[in-house]
């Protein structure tokens, strides 16, 4: 079967992408993600707030004892020992860069012009191929509009971009009174993709220690039915590449995303389930099913369930809804 896929511009081998994770932070599990059947490797996000802590640590220690004597003020200490995430992640795009052949994708998250702009040029230089902004931003302002929070997300994207020059995804969530309208004005803004969707992590509390309790719980198949309405539904009508993300477990979710329209397929929570292993698996069902089915390629299979291919496209949304409801059965 022909797996190959065009994402963001750049050729891949399969659909089959490796989402930001802890796998992506050693260089020996990027090279194993690559040989077990990854076509790209997004790499854990780089979050604003550790630009800062970097930047405050240099200052830090550049200044600190200058007081003590005349001498100190020409003095500048050793600063390896105060190397914190960001130059390390310089560090690992460039090694990972040149230790596969596969396309190495940053992931940034930041909040103003100095987490975005500044570090995406760095990561550039550093070899990224893309670069995919993870805007994970709870809007909490009672002040605030909707078309305000709209606003700074584009104005991200029109930033960043104005400011590299290689492919730039935009990862967010489906929280916007008109997803369609925000998807084409990112669409339109620059974004060479849409990756659906960021998963919201909604806090806990312990009632013991009464403190908020972070909890990630992995996801699950039935995560994809958001994701794979919204991909079925911007097909055909944004130019921008479209990454399907949340709930891939097996071949059957990497299918029902590719039938969608979706041009590469993400996967995290499989991975740190099963390891890179999963991969070559999943591959090799892809494989069977296509062959089952009669489809040569992925380009013949990619839209084959979208909005844009029913011959009825309210019933792909509104005949949807009631049959859904209609299909219930009691239990008693």
């Amino acid at each position: 079967m022909n797996l190959a896929t065009r994402y963001m511009g750049l050729m891949l081998d399969s659909p089959l992408v490796a989402s930001a994770s802890p796998l992506s932070q050693r260089l020996d599990t990027i090279r194993e993600l690559e040989d077990r059947g990854a076509s790209a490797v997004v790499l854990f996000s780089l979050f604003e707030e550790q630009i800062r802590h970097d930047a405050g640590a240099l200052d830090y220690f550049m200044r600190v004892g200058t007081d003590s004597f005349g001498e100190a003020l020409s003095y500048f200490p050793v600063v390896e020992g105060c190397e914190v995430g960001p130059s390390q992640y310089l560090e690992l795009i460039r090694k990972a860069s040149a230790a596969v052949d596969i396309p190495i994708i940053a992931s940034l998250n930041g909040t103003t012009d100095r987490g975005w702009i500044d570090f995406a040029t760095l990561m550039e230089e550093a070899g990224a191929k893309a670069i995919e902004l993870n805007i994970y931003y709870i809007p909490t302002a009672m002040h605030r509009t909707g078309a305000q929070i709209e606003e700074q997300y584009l104005d991200v994207v029109a930033r960043v971009k104005s400011a590299v020059s290689i492919p730039v995804a935009v990862k967010v969530g489906p929280y916007f009174s008109s997803f369609a309208h925000m998807a084409g004005r990112l669409d339109r803004a620059g974004a060479n993709a849409l990756v659906l969707f960021n998963r919201f992590y909604q806090p806990d509390f312990d009632i013991e220690t009464r403190a908020v309790a972070p909890t990630l719980s992995l996801s699950t198949p039935e995560e994809i039915r958001l994701p794979l309405l919204w991909i079925a539904l911007l097909y055909g009508h944004v130019k921008c590449s479209l990454a399907a993300t949340t709930g891939v477990h097996s071949a059957t979710e990497v299918i029902k995303y590719l039938m969608a329209g979706a041009d590469v397929v993400m996967s995290t929570s499989a991975l740190l389930r099963h390891g890179p292993s999963w991969l070559a698996g999943v591959h090799q069902d892809l494989n069977e099913w296509m062959e089952r089915k009669g489809y040569e390629s992925v380009d013949q299979l990619r839209g084959s369930m979208s909005h844009k291919a029913l011959p009825d496209s309210m019933a792909f949304v509104r005949g949807n809804y009631i049959r859904i409801l209609e299909s219930y059965k009691s239990p008693t």
